[in-house]
């Protein structure tokens, strides 16, 4: 089977909510006002909890209270707070997925160090409103939690020990696709956006020069990811060369910081996505 047969299974099972689908509506109206979205989004008690943590976590780093999801909207615009609502919702979509809990805390930790890090290098490098680039970290593996509902053998298959050859190589060769391009048709399934499918589709694809700026945030980060949370001892270059680190105008130095203020924060947004995932600490 290919990828977007994998995700139009997958979306038979893992469906986003009537409330999210409401607001996509609200949100691609342009008659829509921040109160008719937050009513929507009040609706959901957690979902209202989780944007409101999250809008003032340190995360956004705001100086003032945000104690209103009206106010969440106004402050962090309606694009950002759609990307919290997204997050939310993804994770609900997958809450009855068949996987034992060692498998999805790793899952999340990893996710949401990538996106940790796309944002925390996206401010490194200067990217204007590197917050929108944590929703493509977050969301850009996505496909392995369809893999491991549909094809459960294939995850282990598809596990590395080393770093001679790359997870996403041993991912096209063993099961004809990586786990990005299968996450990439889920998003196209549930009409999300371009803006994020088109990153996570390309994830993989090592012509920099040809990648838009928000595919190769997301091709650095995820090496940095990988190097930081699955394989510290290996050296970086097994992920990502020099010459790759230069073309995307990134440092040694800009990367320990990201790592740095990724494995600060891991624990304050998991609590607020992924509670569960606390019990590994």
């Amino acid at each position: 089977m290919k990828a977007v047969e994998y995700a139009e299974k997958a979306n038979e099972i893992f469906v986003l909510s009537d409330s999210f689908l409401r607001i996509k509506e609200l949100i691609d109206d342009e008659t829509s006002t921040i109160d008719d979205i937050a009513e929507v989004i009040l609706i959901d008690p957690a979902l209202a909890a989780t944007v409101l943590k999250l809008a003032n976590s340190s995360f956004f780093n705001y100086p003032g209270k945000i104690d209103t999801v009206s106010k969440a909207v106004l402050v962090l615009g309606i694009t950002e707070v759609y990307n919290l609502v997204i997050a939310y919702f993804t994770g609900e979509a997958f809450k009855s997925l068949d996987a034992d809990s060692a498998f999805l805390e790793d899952y999340w930790e990893s996710s949401v160090d990538a996106a940790l890090l796309i944002k925390a290098l996206g401010e490194l490098l200067d990217v204007p409103n590197a917050e929108r680039l944590f929703i493509l970290g977050l969301l850009h593996n996505l496909g392995e939690l369809v893999v491991k509902q549909f094809l459960p053998e294939a995850i282990d298959v598809c596990q590395v020990s080393n770093l001679n050859q790359l997870p996403w190589e041993v991912q096209k060769e063993k099961i004809g696709f990586t786990y990005g391009e299968c996450t990439a048709e889920l998003l196209k399934i549930w009409q999300l956006p371009f803006s994020l499918i088109e990153p996570i589709r390309y994830q993989d694809d090592d012509n920099l020069p040809e990648l838009p700026p928000e595919t190769r945030m997301l091709y650095l980060a995820k090496r940095v990811m990988w190097h930081n949370g699955k394989f510290p001892r290996e050296p970086l270059a097994k992920l990502i060369s020099d010459e790759e680190l230069e073309e995307l105008g990134a440092t040694h130095h800009m990367i320990n910081s990201a790592v740095n203020y990724c494995n600060m924060e891991r624990l304050s947004v998991l609590s607020v996505l992924k509670p569960s995932s606390l019990m590994i600490y």
